[in-house]
């Protein structure tokens, strides 16, 4: 249990469960999901209500957890803060990623045992963060894979596409899959895109190609996994890329 992690958990059907007070939707077969932001309170809580009236409150201790800061001087005004124009297609391509994260599905795909999308060298990593000209940027919350443009993007998952665009102002060619239950996977800077919003896909299907397309400096994929709006580390579902490349 620590920031950014998504925890899977499951407990007696018809239980309601509640994170701090708020109410978790929980499958018929008593499965729920949940997670963390990156700087949360680390005192947290969890409320079940069995089926026969009785309820257990949990409490939650987080770990601490530290991120890499870098600071980086020297920066163009013109990156630093783009234009009005850019920054009102930029507002619209937030809020068409928002209105996607924000899905319920009944879709229990969120349970299958995650498979990275693609193989390569960490470049990026959730939770880090650089000081630009000594203002604080947005923190980085996924993780990027550096490979060539043109190399397959897989689905680590079942799911339905929920956003399919081919050139957002920051994050170029994007996808987005709801796996279910609030939980979605986002791809980034994609050159290529293979399916479109509503399709279905099952895990390892081909969905993409990297690119280098949106506010980047090289081809890479900008792999995000959300419950609903809440930012959470995609390596909490998945095996250590060192374990996955020894075994190829």
């Amino acid at each position: 249990m620590q920031p950014g992690a998504v925890i899977r958990a499951k407990t007696v059907p018809g239980t309601q469960v509640f994170l701090n007070g708020k109410p978790i939707k929980v499958t018929p077969e008593g499965q729920f999901v949940f997670g963390f932001a990156r700087e949360p309170a680390l005192s947290q809580s969890l409320t079940l209500v069995y089926p026969d009236g009785l309820s257990q409150i949990v409490p939650v201790t987080l770990s601490t957890r530290e991120y890499d800061i870098q600071k980086v001087n020297g920066i163009s005004k013109k990156i630093m803060k783009p234009d009005p124009k850019a920054q009102a297609r930029a507002a619209k391509d937030s809020r068409e990623v928002k209105a996607a994260r924000a899905i319920f599905s009944p879709d229990s795909a969120f349970l299958q045992d995650f498979i990275w999308p693609l193989t390569g060298r960490i470049s990026g990593v959730y939770g880090s963060q650089r000081v630009y000209n000594g203002k604080p940027g947005t923190p980085h919350y996924g993780v990027d894979v550096a490979t060539k443009t043109g190399t397959l993007v897989v689905a680590p998952a079942d799911g339905e596409i929920s956003l399919s665009v081919n050139d957002m102002f920051y994050s170029g060619g994007t996808l987005i899959i709801d796996h279910g239950y609030g939980i979605n996977s986002s791809f980034l800077h994609l050159s290529k895109l293979y399916v479109k919003q509503g399709e279905q896909v099952k895990q390892g299907q081909a969905i993409a190609e990297v690119g280098a397309t949106g506010r980047v400096t090289g081809p890479h994929l900008d792999w995000r996994v959300n419950w609903y709006q809440m930012r959470l580390d995609p390596t909490s579902l998945v095996p250590s890329m060192a374990s996955v490349l020894a075994k190829k």
